[in-house]
C-alpha cells in the first residue's frame, strides 16, 4: 500500500540538520518513506491524505522506561529515590504477569495517543508482556532486567540470567524487527559481584545492547567511590559492559572523568529531566555531554516517578532546566532537544533507519494539530514543538507506514478491554499491598 500526505508542514532532515517545509508533500510507500518534497512527486498513490494545518514530524522515541509501573502512578510521592524504591519493591513482588500486561497496554495506549512511536523498556517478565509490543505495532527494546543476588548466588542457575537469555533468543527481532531484546542490570548498587561481573563477561559474547541506570543519586555514586574507589561509570567500564552498545538512564551525577568514558566507549546518556526533578535527584549535565558530542537522549522513567509518558513534556523540561539552573538562556536549542527525543533515542535503540523524516528510511511518523490557541503563530517551528506543543496536540501516529492512533482512535488495540483489565489490576494491587 502507498500513501501521500499533502499540504503538510514537514520537519525533515538534510545534512542530519532539521528542515521545515511549507505545503510540502510526503510519500509512504510499504514501512518506508519514498517521497518529500514542496512539488507534487510524479508517482501515483494508492491514497491521498489532506494534512493541511497538520504538521508531520519524526515519531518520538522513549529511551528509557518501565511501562507497567503506571500501576504504581501515585504510591511514594515525595520521597528521595532510595526511600521510593524500598517502598516500591515490596509491591512488584506481588505483581502477577497479567497485571505486568495489562500494565504495558495501558502504557502503549497513552505513547501512541502521545506521538511516541518506540520506548526502551526495563522490567519483568518481558516474555510475557511482549505480546503488548505483537498487537499494538509500537517498537520496543526491551530486557528482563538482571538484579540481586548475593555472595552465595549460583550463578548459572540465577533465575534473572536464565530469563534473560532466553528472552533474547526467543525474541530478539520478532515482529519484523520492531522488537528489539538488550541485556542490561539494574544498576552498580543493586546487583551482587558474583552475578554482575560474570553477566557482562556472558553477554559480551553474545554481542547486543546493554540498558542500566547510571549514578542517578548522589548517594548512588558516592556509596560506590566509598565501596569500591571508584565511580559506577569507572566500574561499569572495568567489568565490561560498556564494551557492548549501551544506554545509561540519568547520568545526573556522573564526573568529568566518568563523562570521558561514556564518550569514549560511545554510550548514550538517556536524560530523564522530569523523573530527576520530582524525586530530587539533581541536575544533569546535559549541555555539556552534547558539546562533549555524547549521544544524549529522551526518557520519561516509569509512571510512577514521572507521573506520566508525555514525551512532550520531557522536551520542555530539557530544554528549560539548563536555562534556569545556569541563568544562561543560550545552552539548549529547540534542534538539540528534538534530536534527543528523536533520532538520538533511535541510535541508542540500534535502530539508525528510523528517527527522522528522509527518504529511505522508515515511516515512524507523527501528525500535530497546529489548529489551536496554543500552536499559534509560528514563527519558528522547532520552538514551537519544544516549548508549546502538548501531547494532546498528537492526531496521528505511524510506525513502519502503519497507522496506529488517529484522531483519538486506537487502530489496533481495544482500548475499552485495555481499561477493564488495567482496572482489574488495580483493585487487585489496591487489595494485596
Amino acid at each position: 500500500m502507498s500513501l501521500l500526505f499533502k499540504n503538510a508542514k514537514i520537519i525533515s532532515t538534510e545534512n542530519d540538520c532539521f528542515k521545515v517545509l511549507e505545503n510540502a508533500y510526503l510519500g509512504v510507500n510499504g514501512k518506508f518513506i519514498d517521497y518529500i518534497g514542496t512539488e507534487k512527486p510524479a508517482i501515483e498513490y494508492s491514497e491521498t491524505v489532506d494534512m493541511y494545518n497538520k504538521l508531520l514530524m519524526p515519531g518520538l522515541v522513549n529511551g528509557h522506561t518501565h511501562t507497567a509501573m503506571n500501576l504504581l502512578k501515585g504510591i511514594g510521592s515525595n520521597l528521595s529515590l532510595q526511600d521510593w524504591l524500598h517502598l516500591i519493591w515490596p509491591i512488584e513482588d506481588k505483581m502477577r504477569e497479567q497485571d505486568l500486561k495489562t500494565g504495558m497496554d495501558m502504557a502503549i495506549l497513552e505513547m501512541l495517543a502521545g506521538g511516541t512511536v518506540s520506548f526502551s523498556d526495563m522490567y519483568m517478565a518481558p516474555w510475557f508482556t511482549q505480546q503488548s509490543v505483537g498487537q499494538s505495532g509500537i517498537k520496543a527494546n526491551m530486557t528482563r532486567v538482571v538484579i540481586g543476588g548475593d555472595k552465595d548466588t549460583d550463578y548459572l542457575t540465577y533465575p534473572n540470567r536464565l530469563q534473560s537469555l532466553a528472552f533474547h533468543k526467543d525474541y530478539d527481532g520478532a515482529y519484523e524487527d520492531r522488537l528489539h531484546v538488550d541485556f542490561s542490570i539494574h544498576g552498580e548498587y543493586t546487583i551482587a559481584d558474583s552475578v554482575s561481573l560474570k553477566w557482562a563477561e556472558e553477554i559480551q559474547k553474545i554481542g547486543g545492547r546493554f540498558h542500566t541506570h547510571l549514578s542517578e543519586t548522589k548517594k548512588e555514586h558516592m556509596d560506590c567511590i566509598e565501596r569500591r574507589g571508584i565511580t559506577p561509570a569507572a566500574w561499569l567500564e572495568k567489568a565490561g559492559f560498556f564494551n557492548l552498545h549501551s544506554y545509561a538512564a540519568h547520568c545526573v551525577w556522573v564526573s568529568e572523568e566518568d563523562m570521558q568514558i561514556l564518550k569514549n566507549k560511545k554510550v548514550t546518556v538517556v536524560h530523564n529531566p522530569t523523573s530527576n526533578m520530582k524525586l530530587g535527584s539533581g541536575f544533569a549535565q546535559i549541555p555539556h555531554m552534547l558539546k562533549m558530542g555524547i549521544n544524549v537522549a529522551l526518557g520519561t522513567d516509569g509512571s510512577a516517578s514521572n507521573n506520566n509518558l508525555n514525551m512532550f513534556e520531557e522536551m520542555h523540561l530539557a530544554s528549560v532546566i539548563p536555562n534556569g539552573f545556569t541563568c544562561n538562556p543560550t545552552l539548549m536549542t529547540p534542534s538539540q532537544v528534538l534530536k534527543m527525543a528523536t533520532v538520538n533515542g533511535a541510535l541508542a535503540q540500534g535502530r539508525p533507519d528510523t528517527g527522522s523524516l528522509e527518504v529511505g528510511k522508515k515511516a515512524d511518523i507523527i501528525a500535530l494539530n497546529l489548529d489551536a490557541p496554543h500552536m499559534v503563530p509560528d514563527h519558528d517551528t522547532l520552538a514551537l514543538i519544544t516549548y508549546s506543543a502538548q501531547a494532546s496536540d498528537v492526531c496521528m501516529t505511524m510506525v513502519d507506514g502503519r497507522v496506529l492512533y488517529k484522531d483519538g482512535q486506537f487502530l489496533t488495540m481495544d482500548r475499552e478491554k485495555i481499561f477493564y483489565e488495567f482496572r482489574k489490576s488495580h483493585e487487585y494491587l489496591s487489595s494485596n499491598c
